[in-house]
């Protein structure tokens, strides 16, 4: 399959490739460090970027930012920063690519933890995680040509941790290994409308 990696320089998306390169051509889309350029904040973006790749068989997206911060420091600018980024630019990626994706092609979006486990000052990054679990489960339903789409939920990333530790006190690590199985198991697999979480 010739797949796009949406987000491929970050901890997710390296674990996300090295679970799927072996067996897949891959394109690694992002800001920085990638094959092609995407701003997935910027819809036009996105559609470049569908332009310049041509056909392919699916898309991995482990893109998407939130603010973090008390609920009580939080305002509509900051609090939809996250629904606009790592909700809205995911979806967009889904609502832009469905007529250029293959027949039978696929769709896996990333989440995360929080809105299942919180944390204090998680709560943007929450939102947009229950978001994309109910876009996903709704989409589903609807997709037409044999598209799947799933979303993996991954808890912190053992990679991850010393730079986001002190944000998840108590939570259990997990491995980038068991992260890329989650999108592998996506992109190869049968399921659709499934939130694969990684705990």
């Amino acid at each position: 399959m010739k797949i796009i990696l949406v987000g491929a320089s970050g901890d997710v998306g390296r674990a996300a490739y090295d679970a799927l390169s072996k067996r897949h051509e891959i394109v690694r889309a992002g800001r920085k460090a990638a094959d092609v350029t995407v701003d997935i904040g910027d819809r036009q973006s996105i559609e470049a970027m569908y332009a310049t790749v041509g056909a392919f068989d699916a898309v991995v997206s482990t893109a998407g930012g939130a603010h973090f911060a008390p609920l009580s420091d939080y305002t509509e600018e900051t609090f939809r920063f996250g629904l606009e980024n790592k909700a809205m630019g995911q979806i967009n990626l889904v609502l832009a690519g469905m007529s250029h994706v293959s027949d039978n092609g696929s769709f896996t979006l990333t989440s995360g933890v929080l809105d299942r486990d919180p944390v204090i000052s998680g709560t943007g990054a929450a939102t947009a995680n229950g978001a994309l679990a109910g876009f996903i489960k709704s989409a589903a339903i609807e997709l037409q040509r044999g598209l799947r789409i799933n979303v993996v939920s991954p808890g912190l990333l053992k990679a991850s941790e010393d730079r986001y530790g002190a944000l998840f006190p108590g939570h259990e690590r997990v491995s980038s290994e068991r992260v890329g199985r989650a999108y592998a198991k996506s992109v190869e697999g049968a399921i659709t409308g499934e939130v694969i979480i990684v705990a």
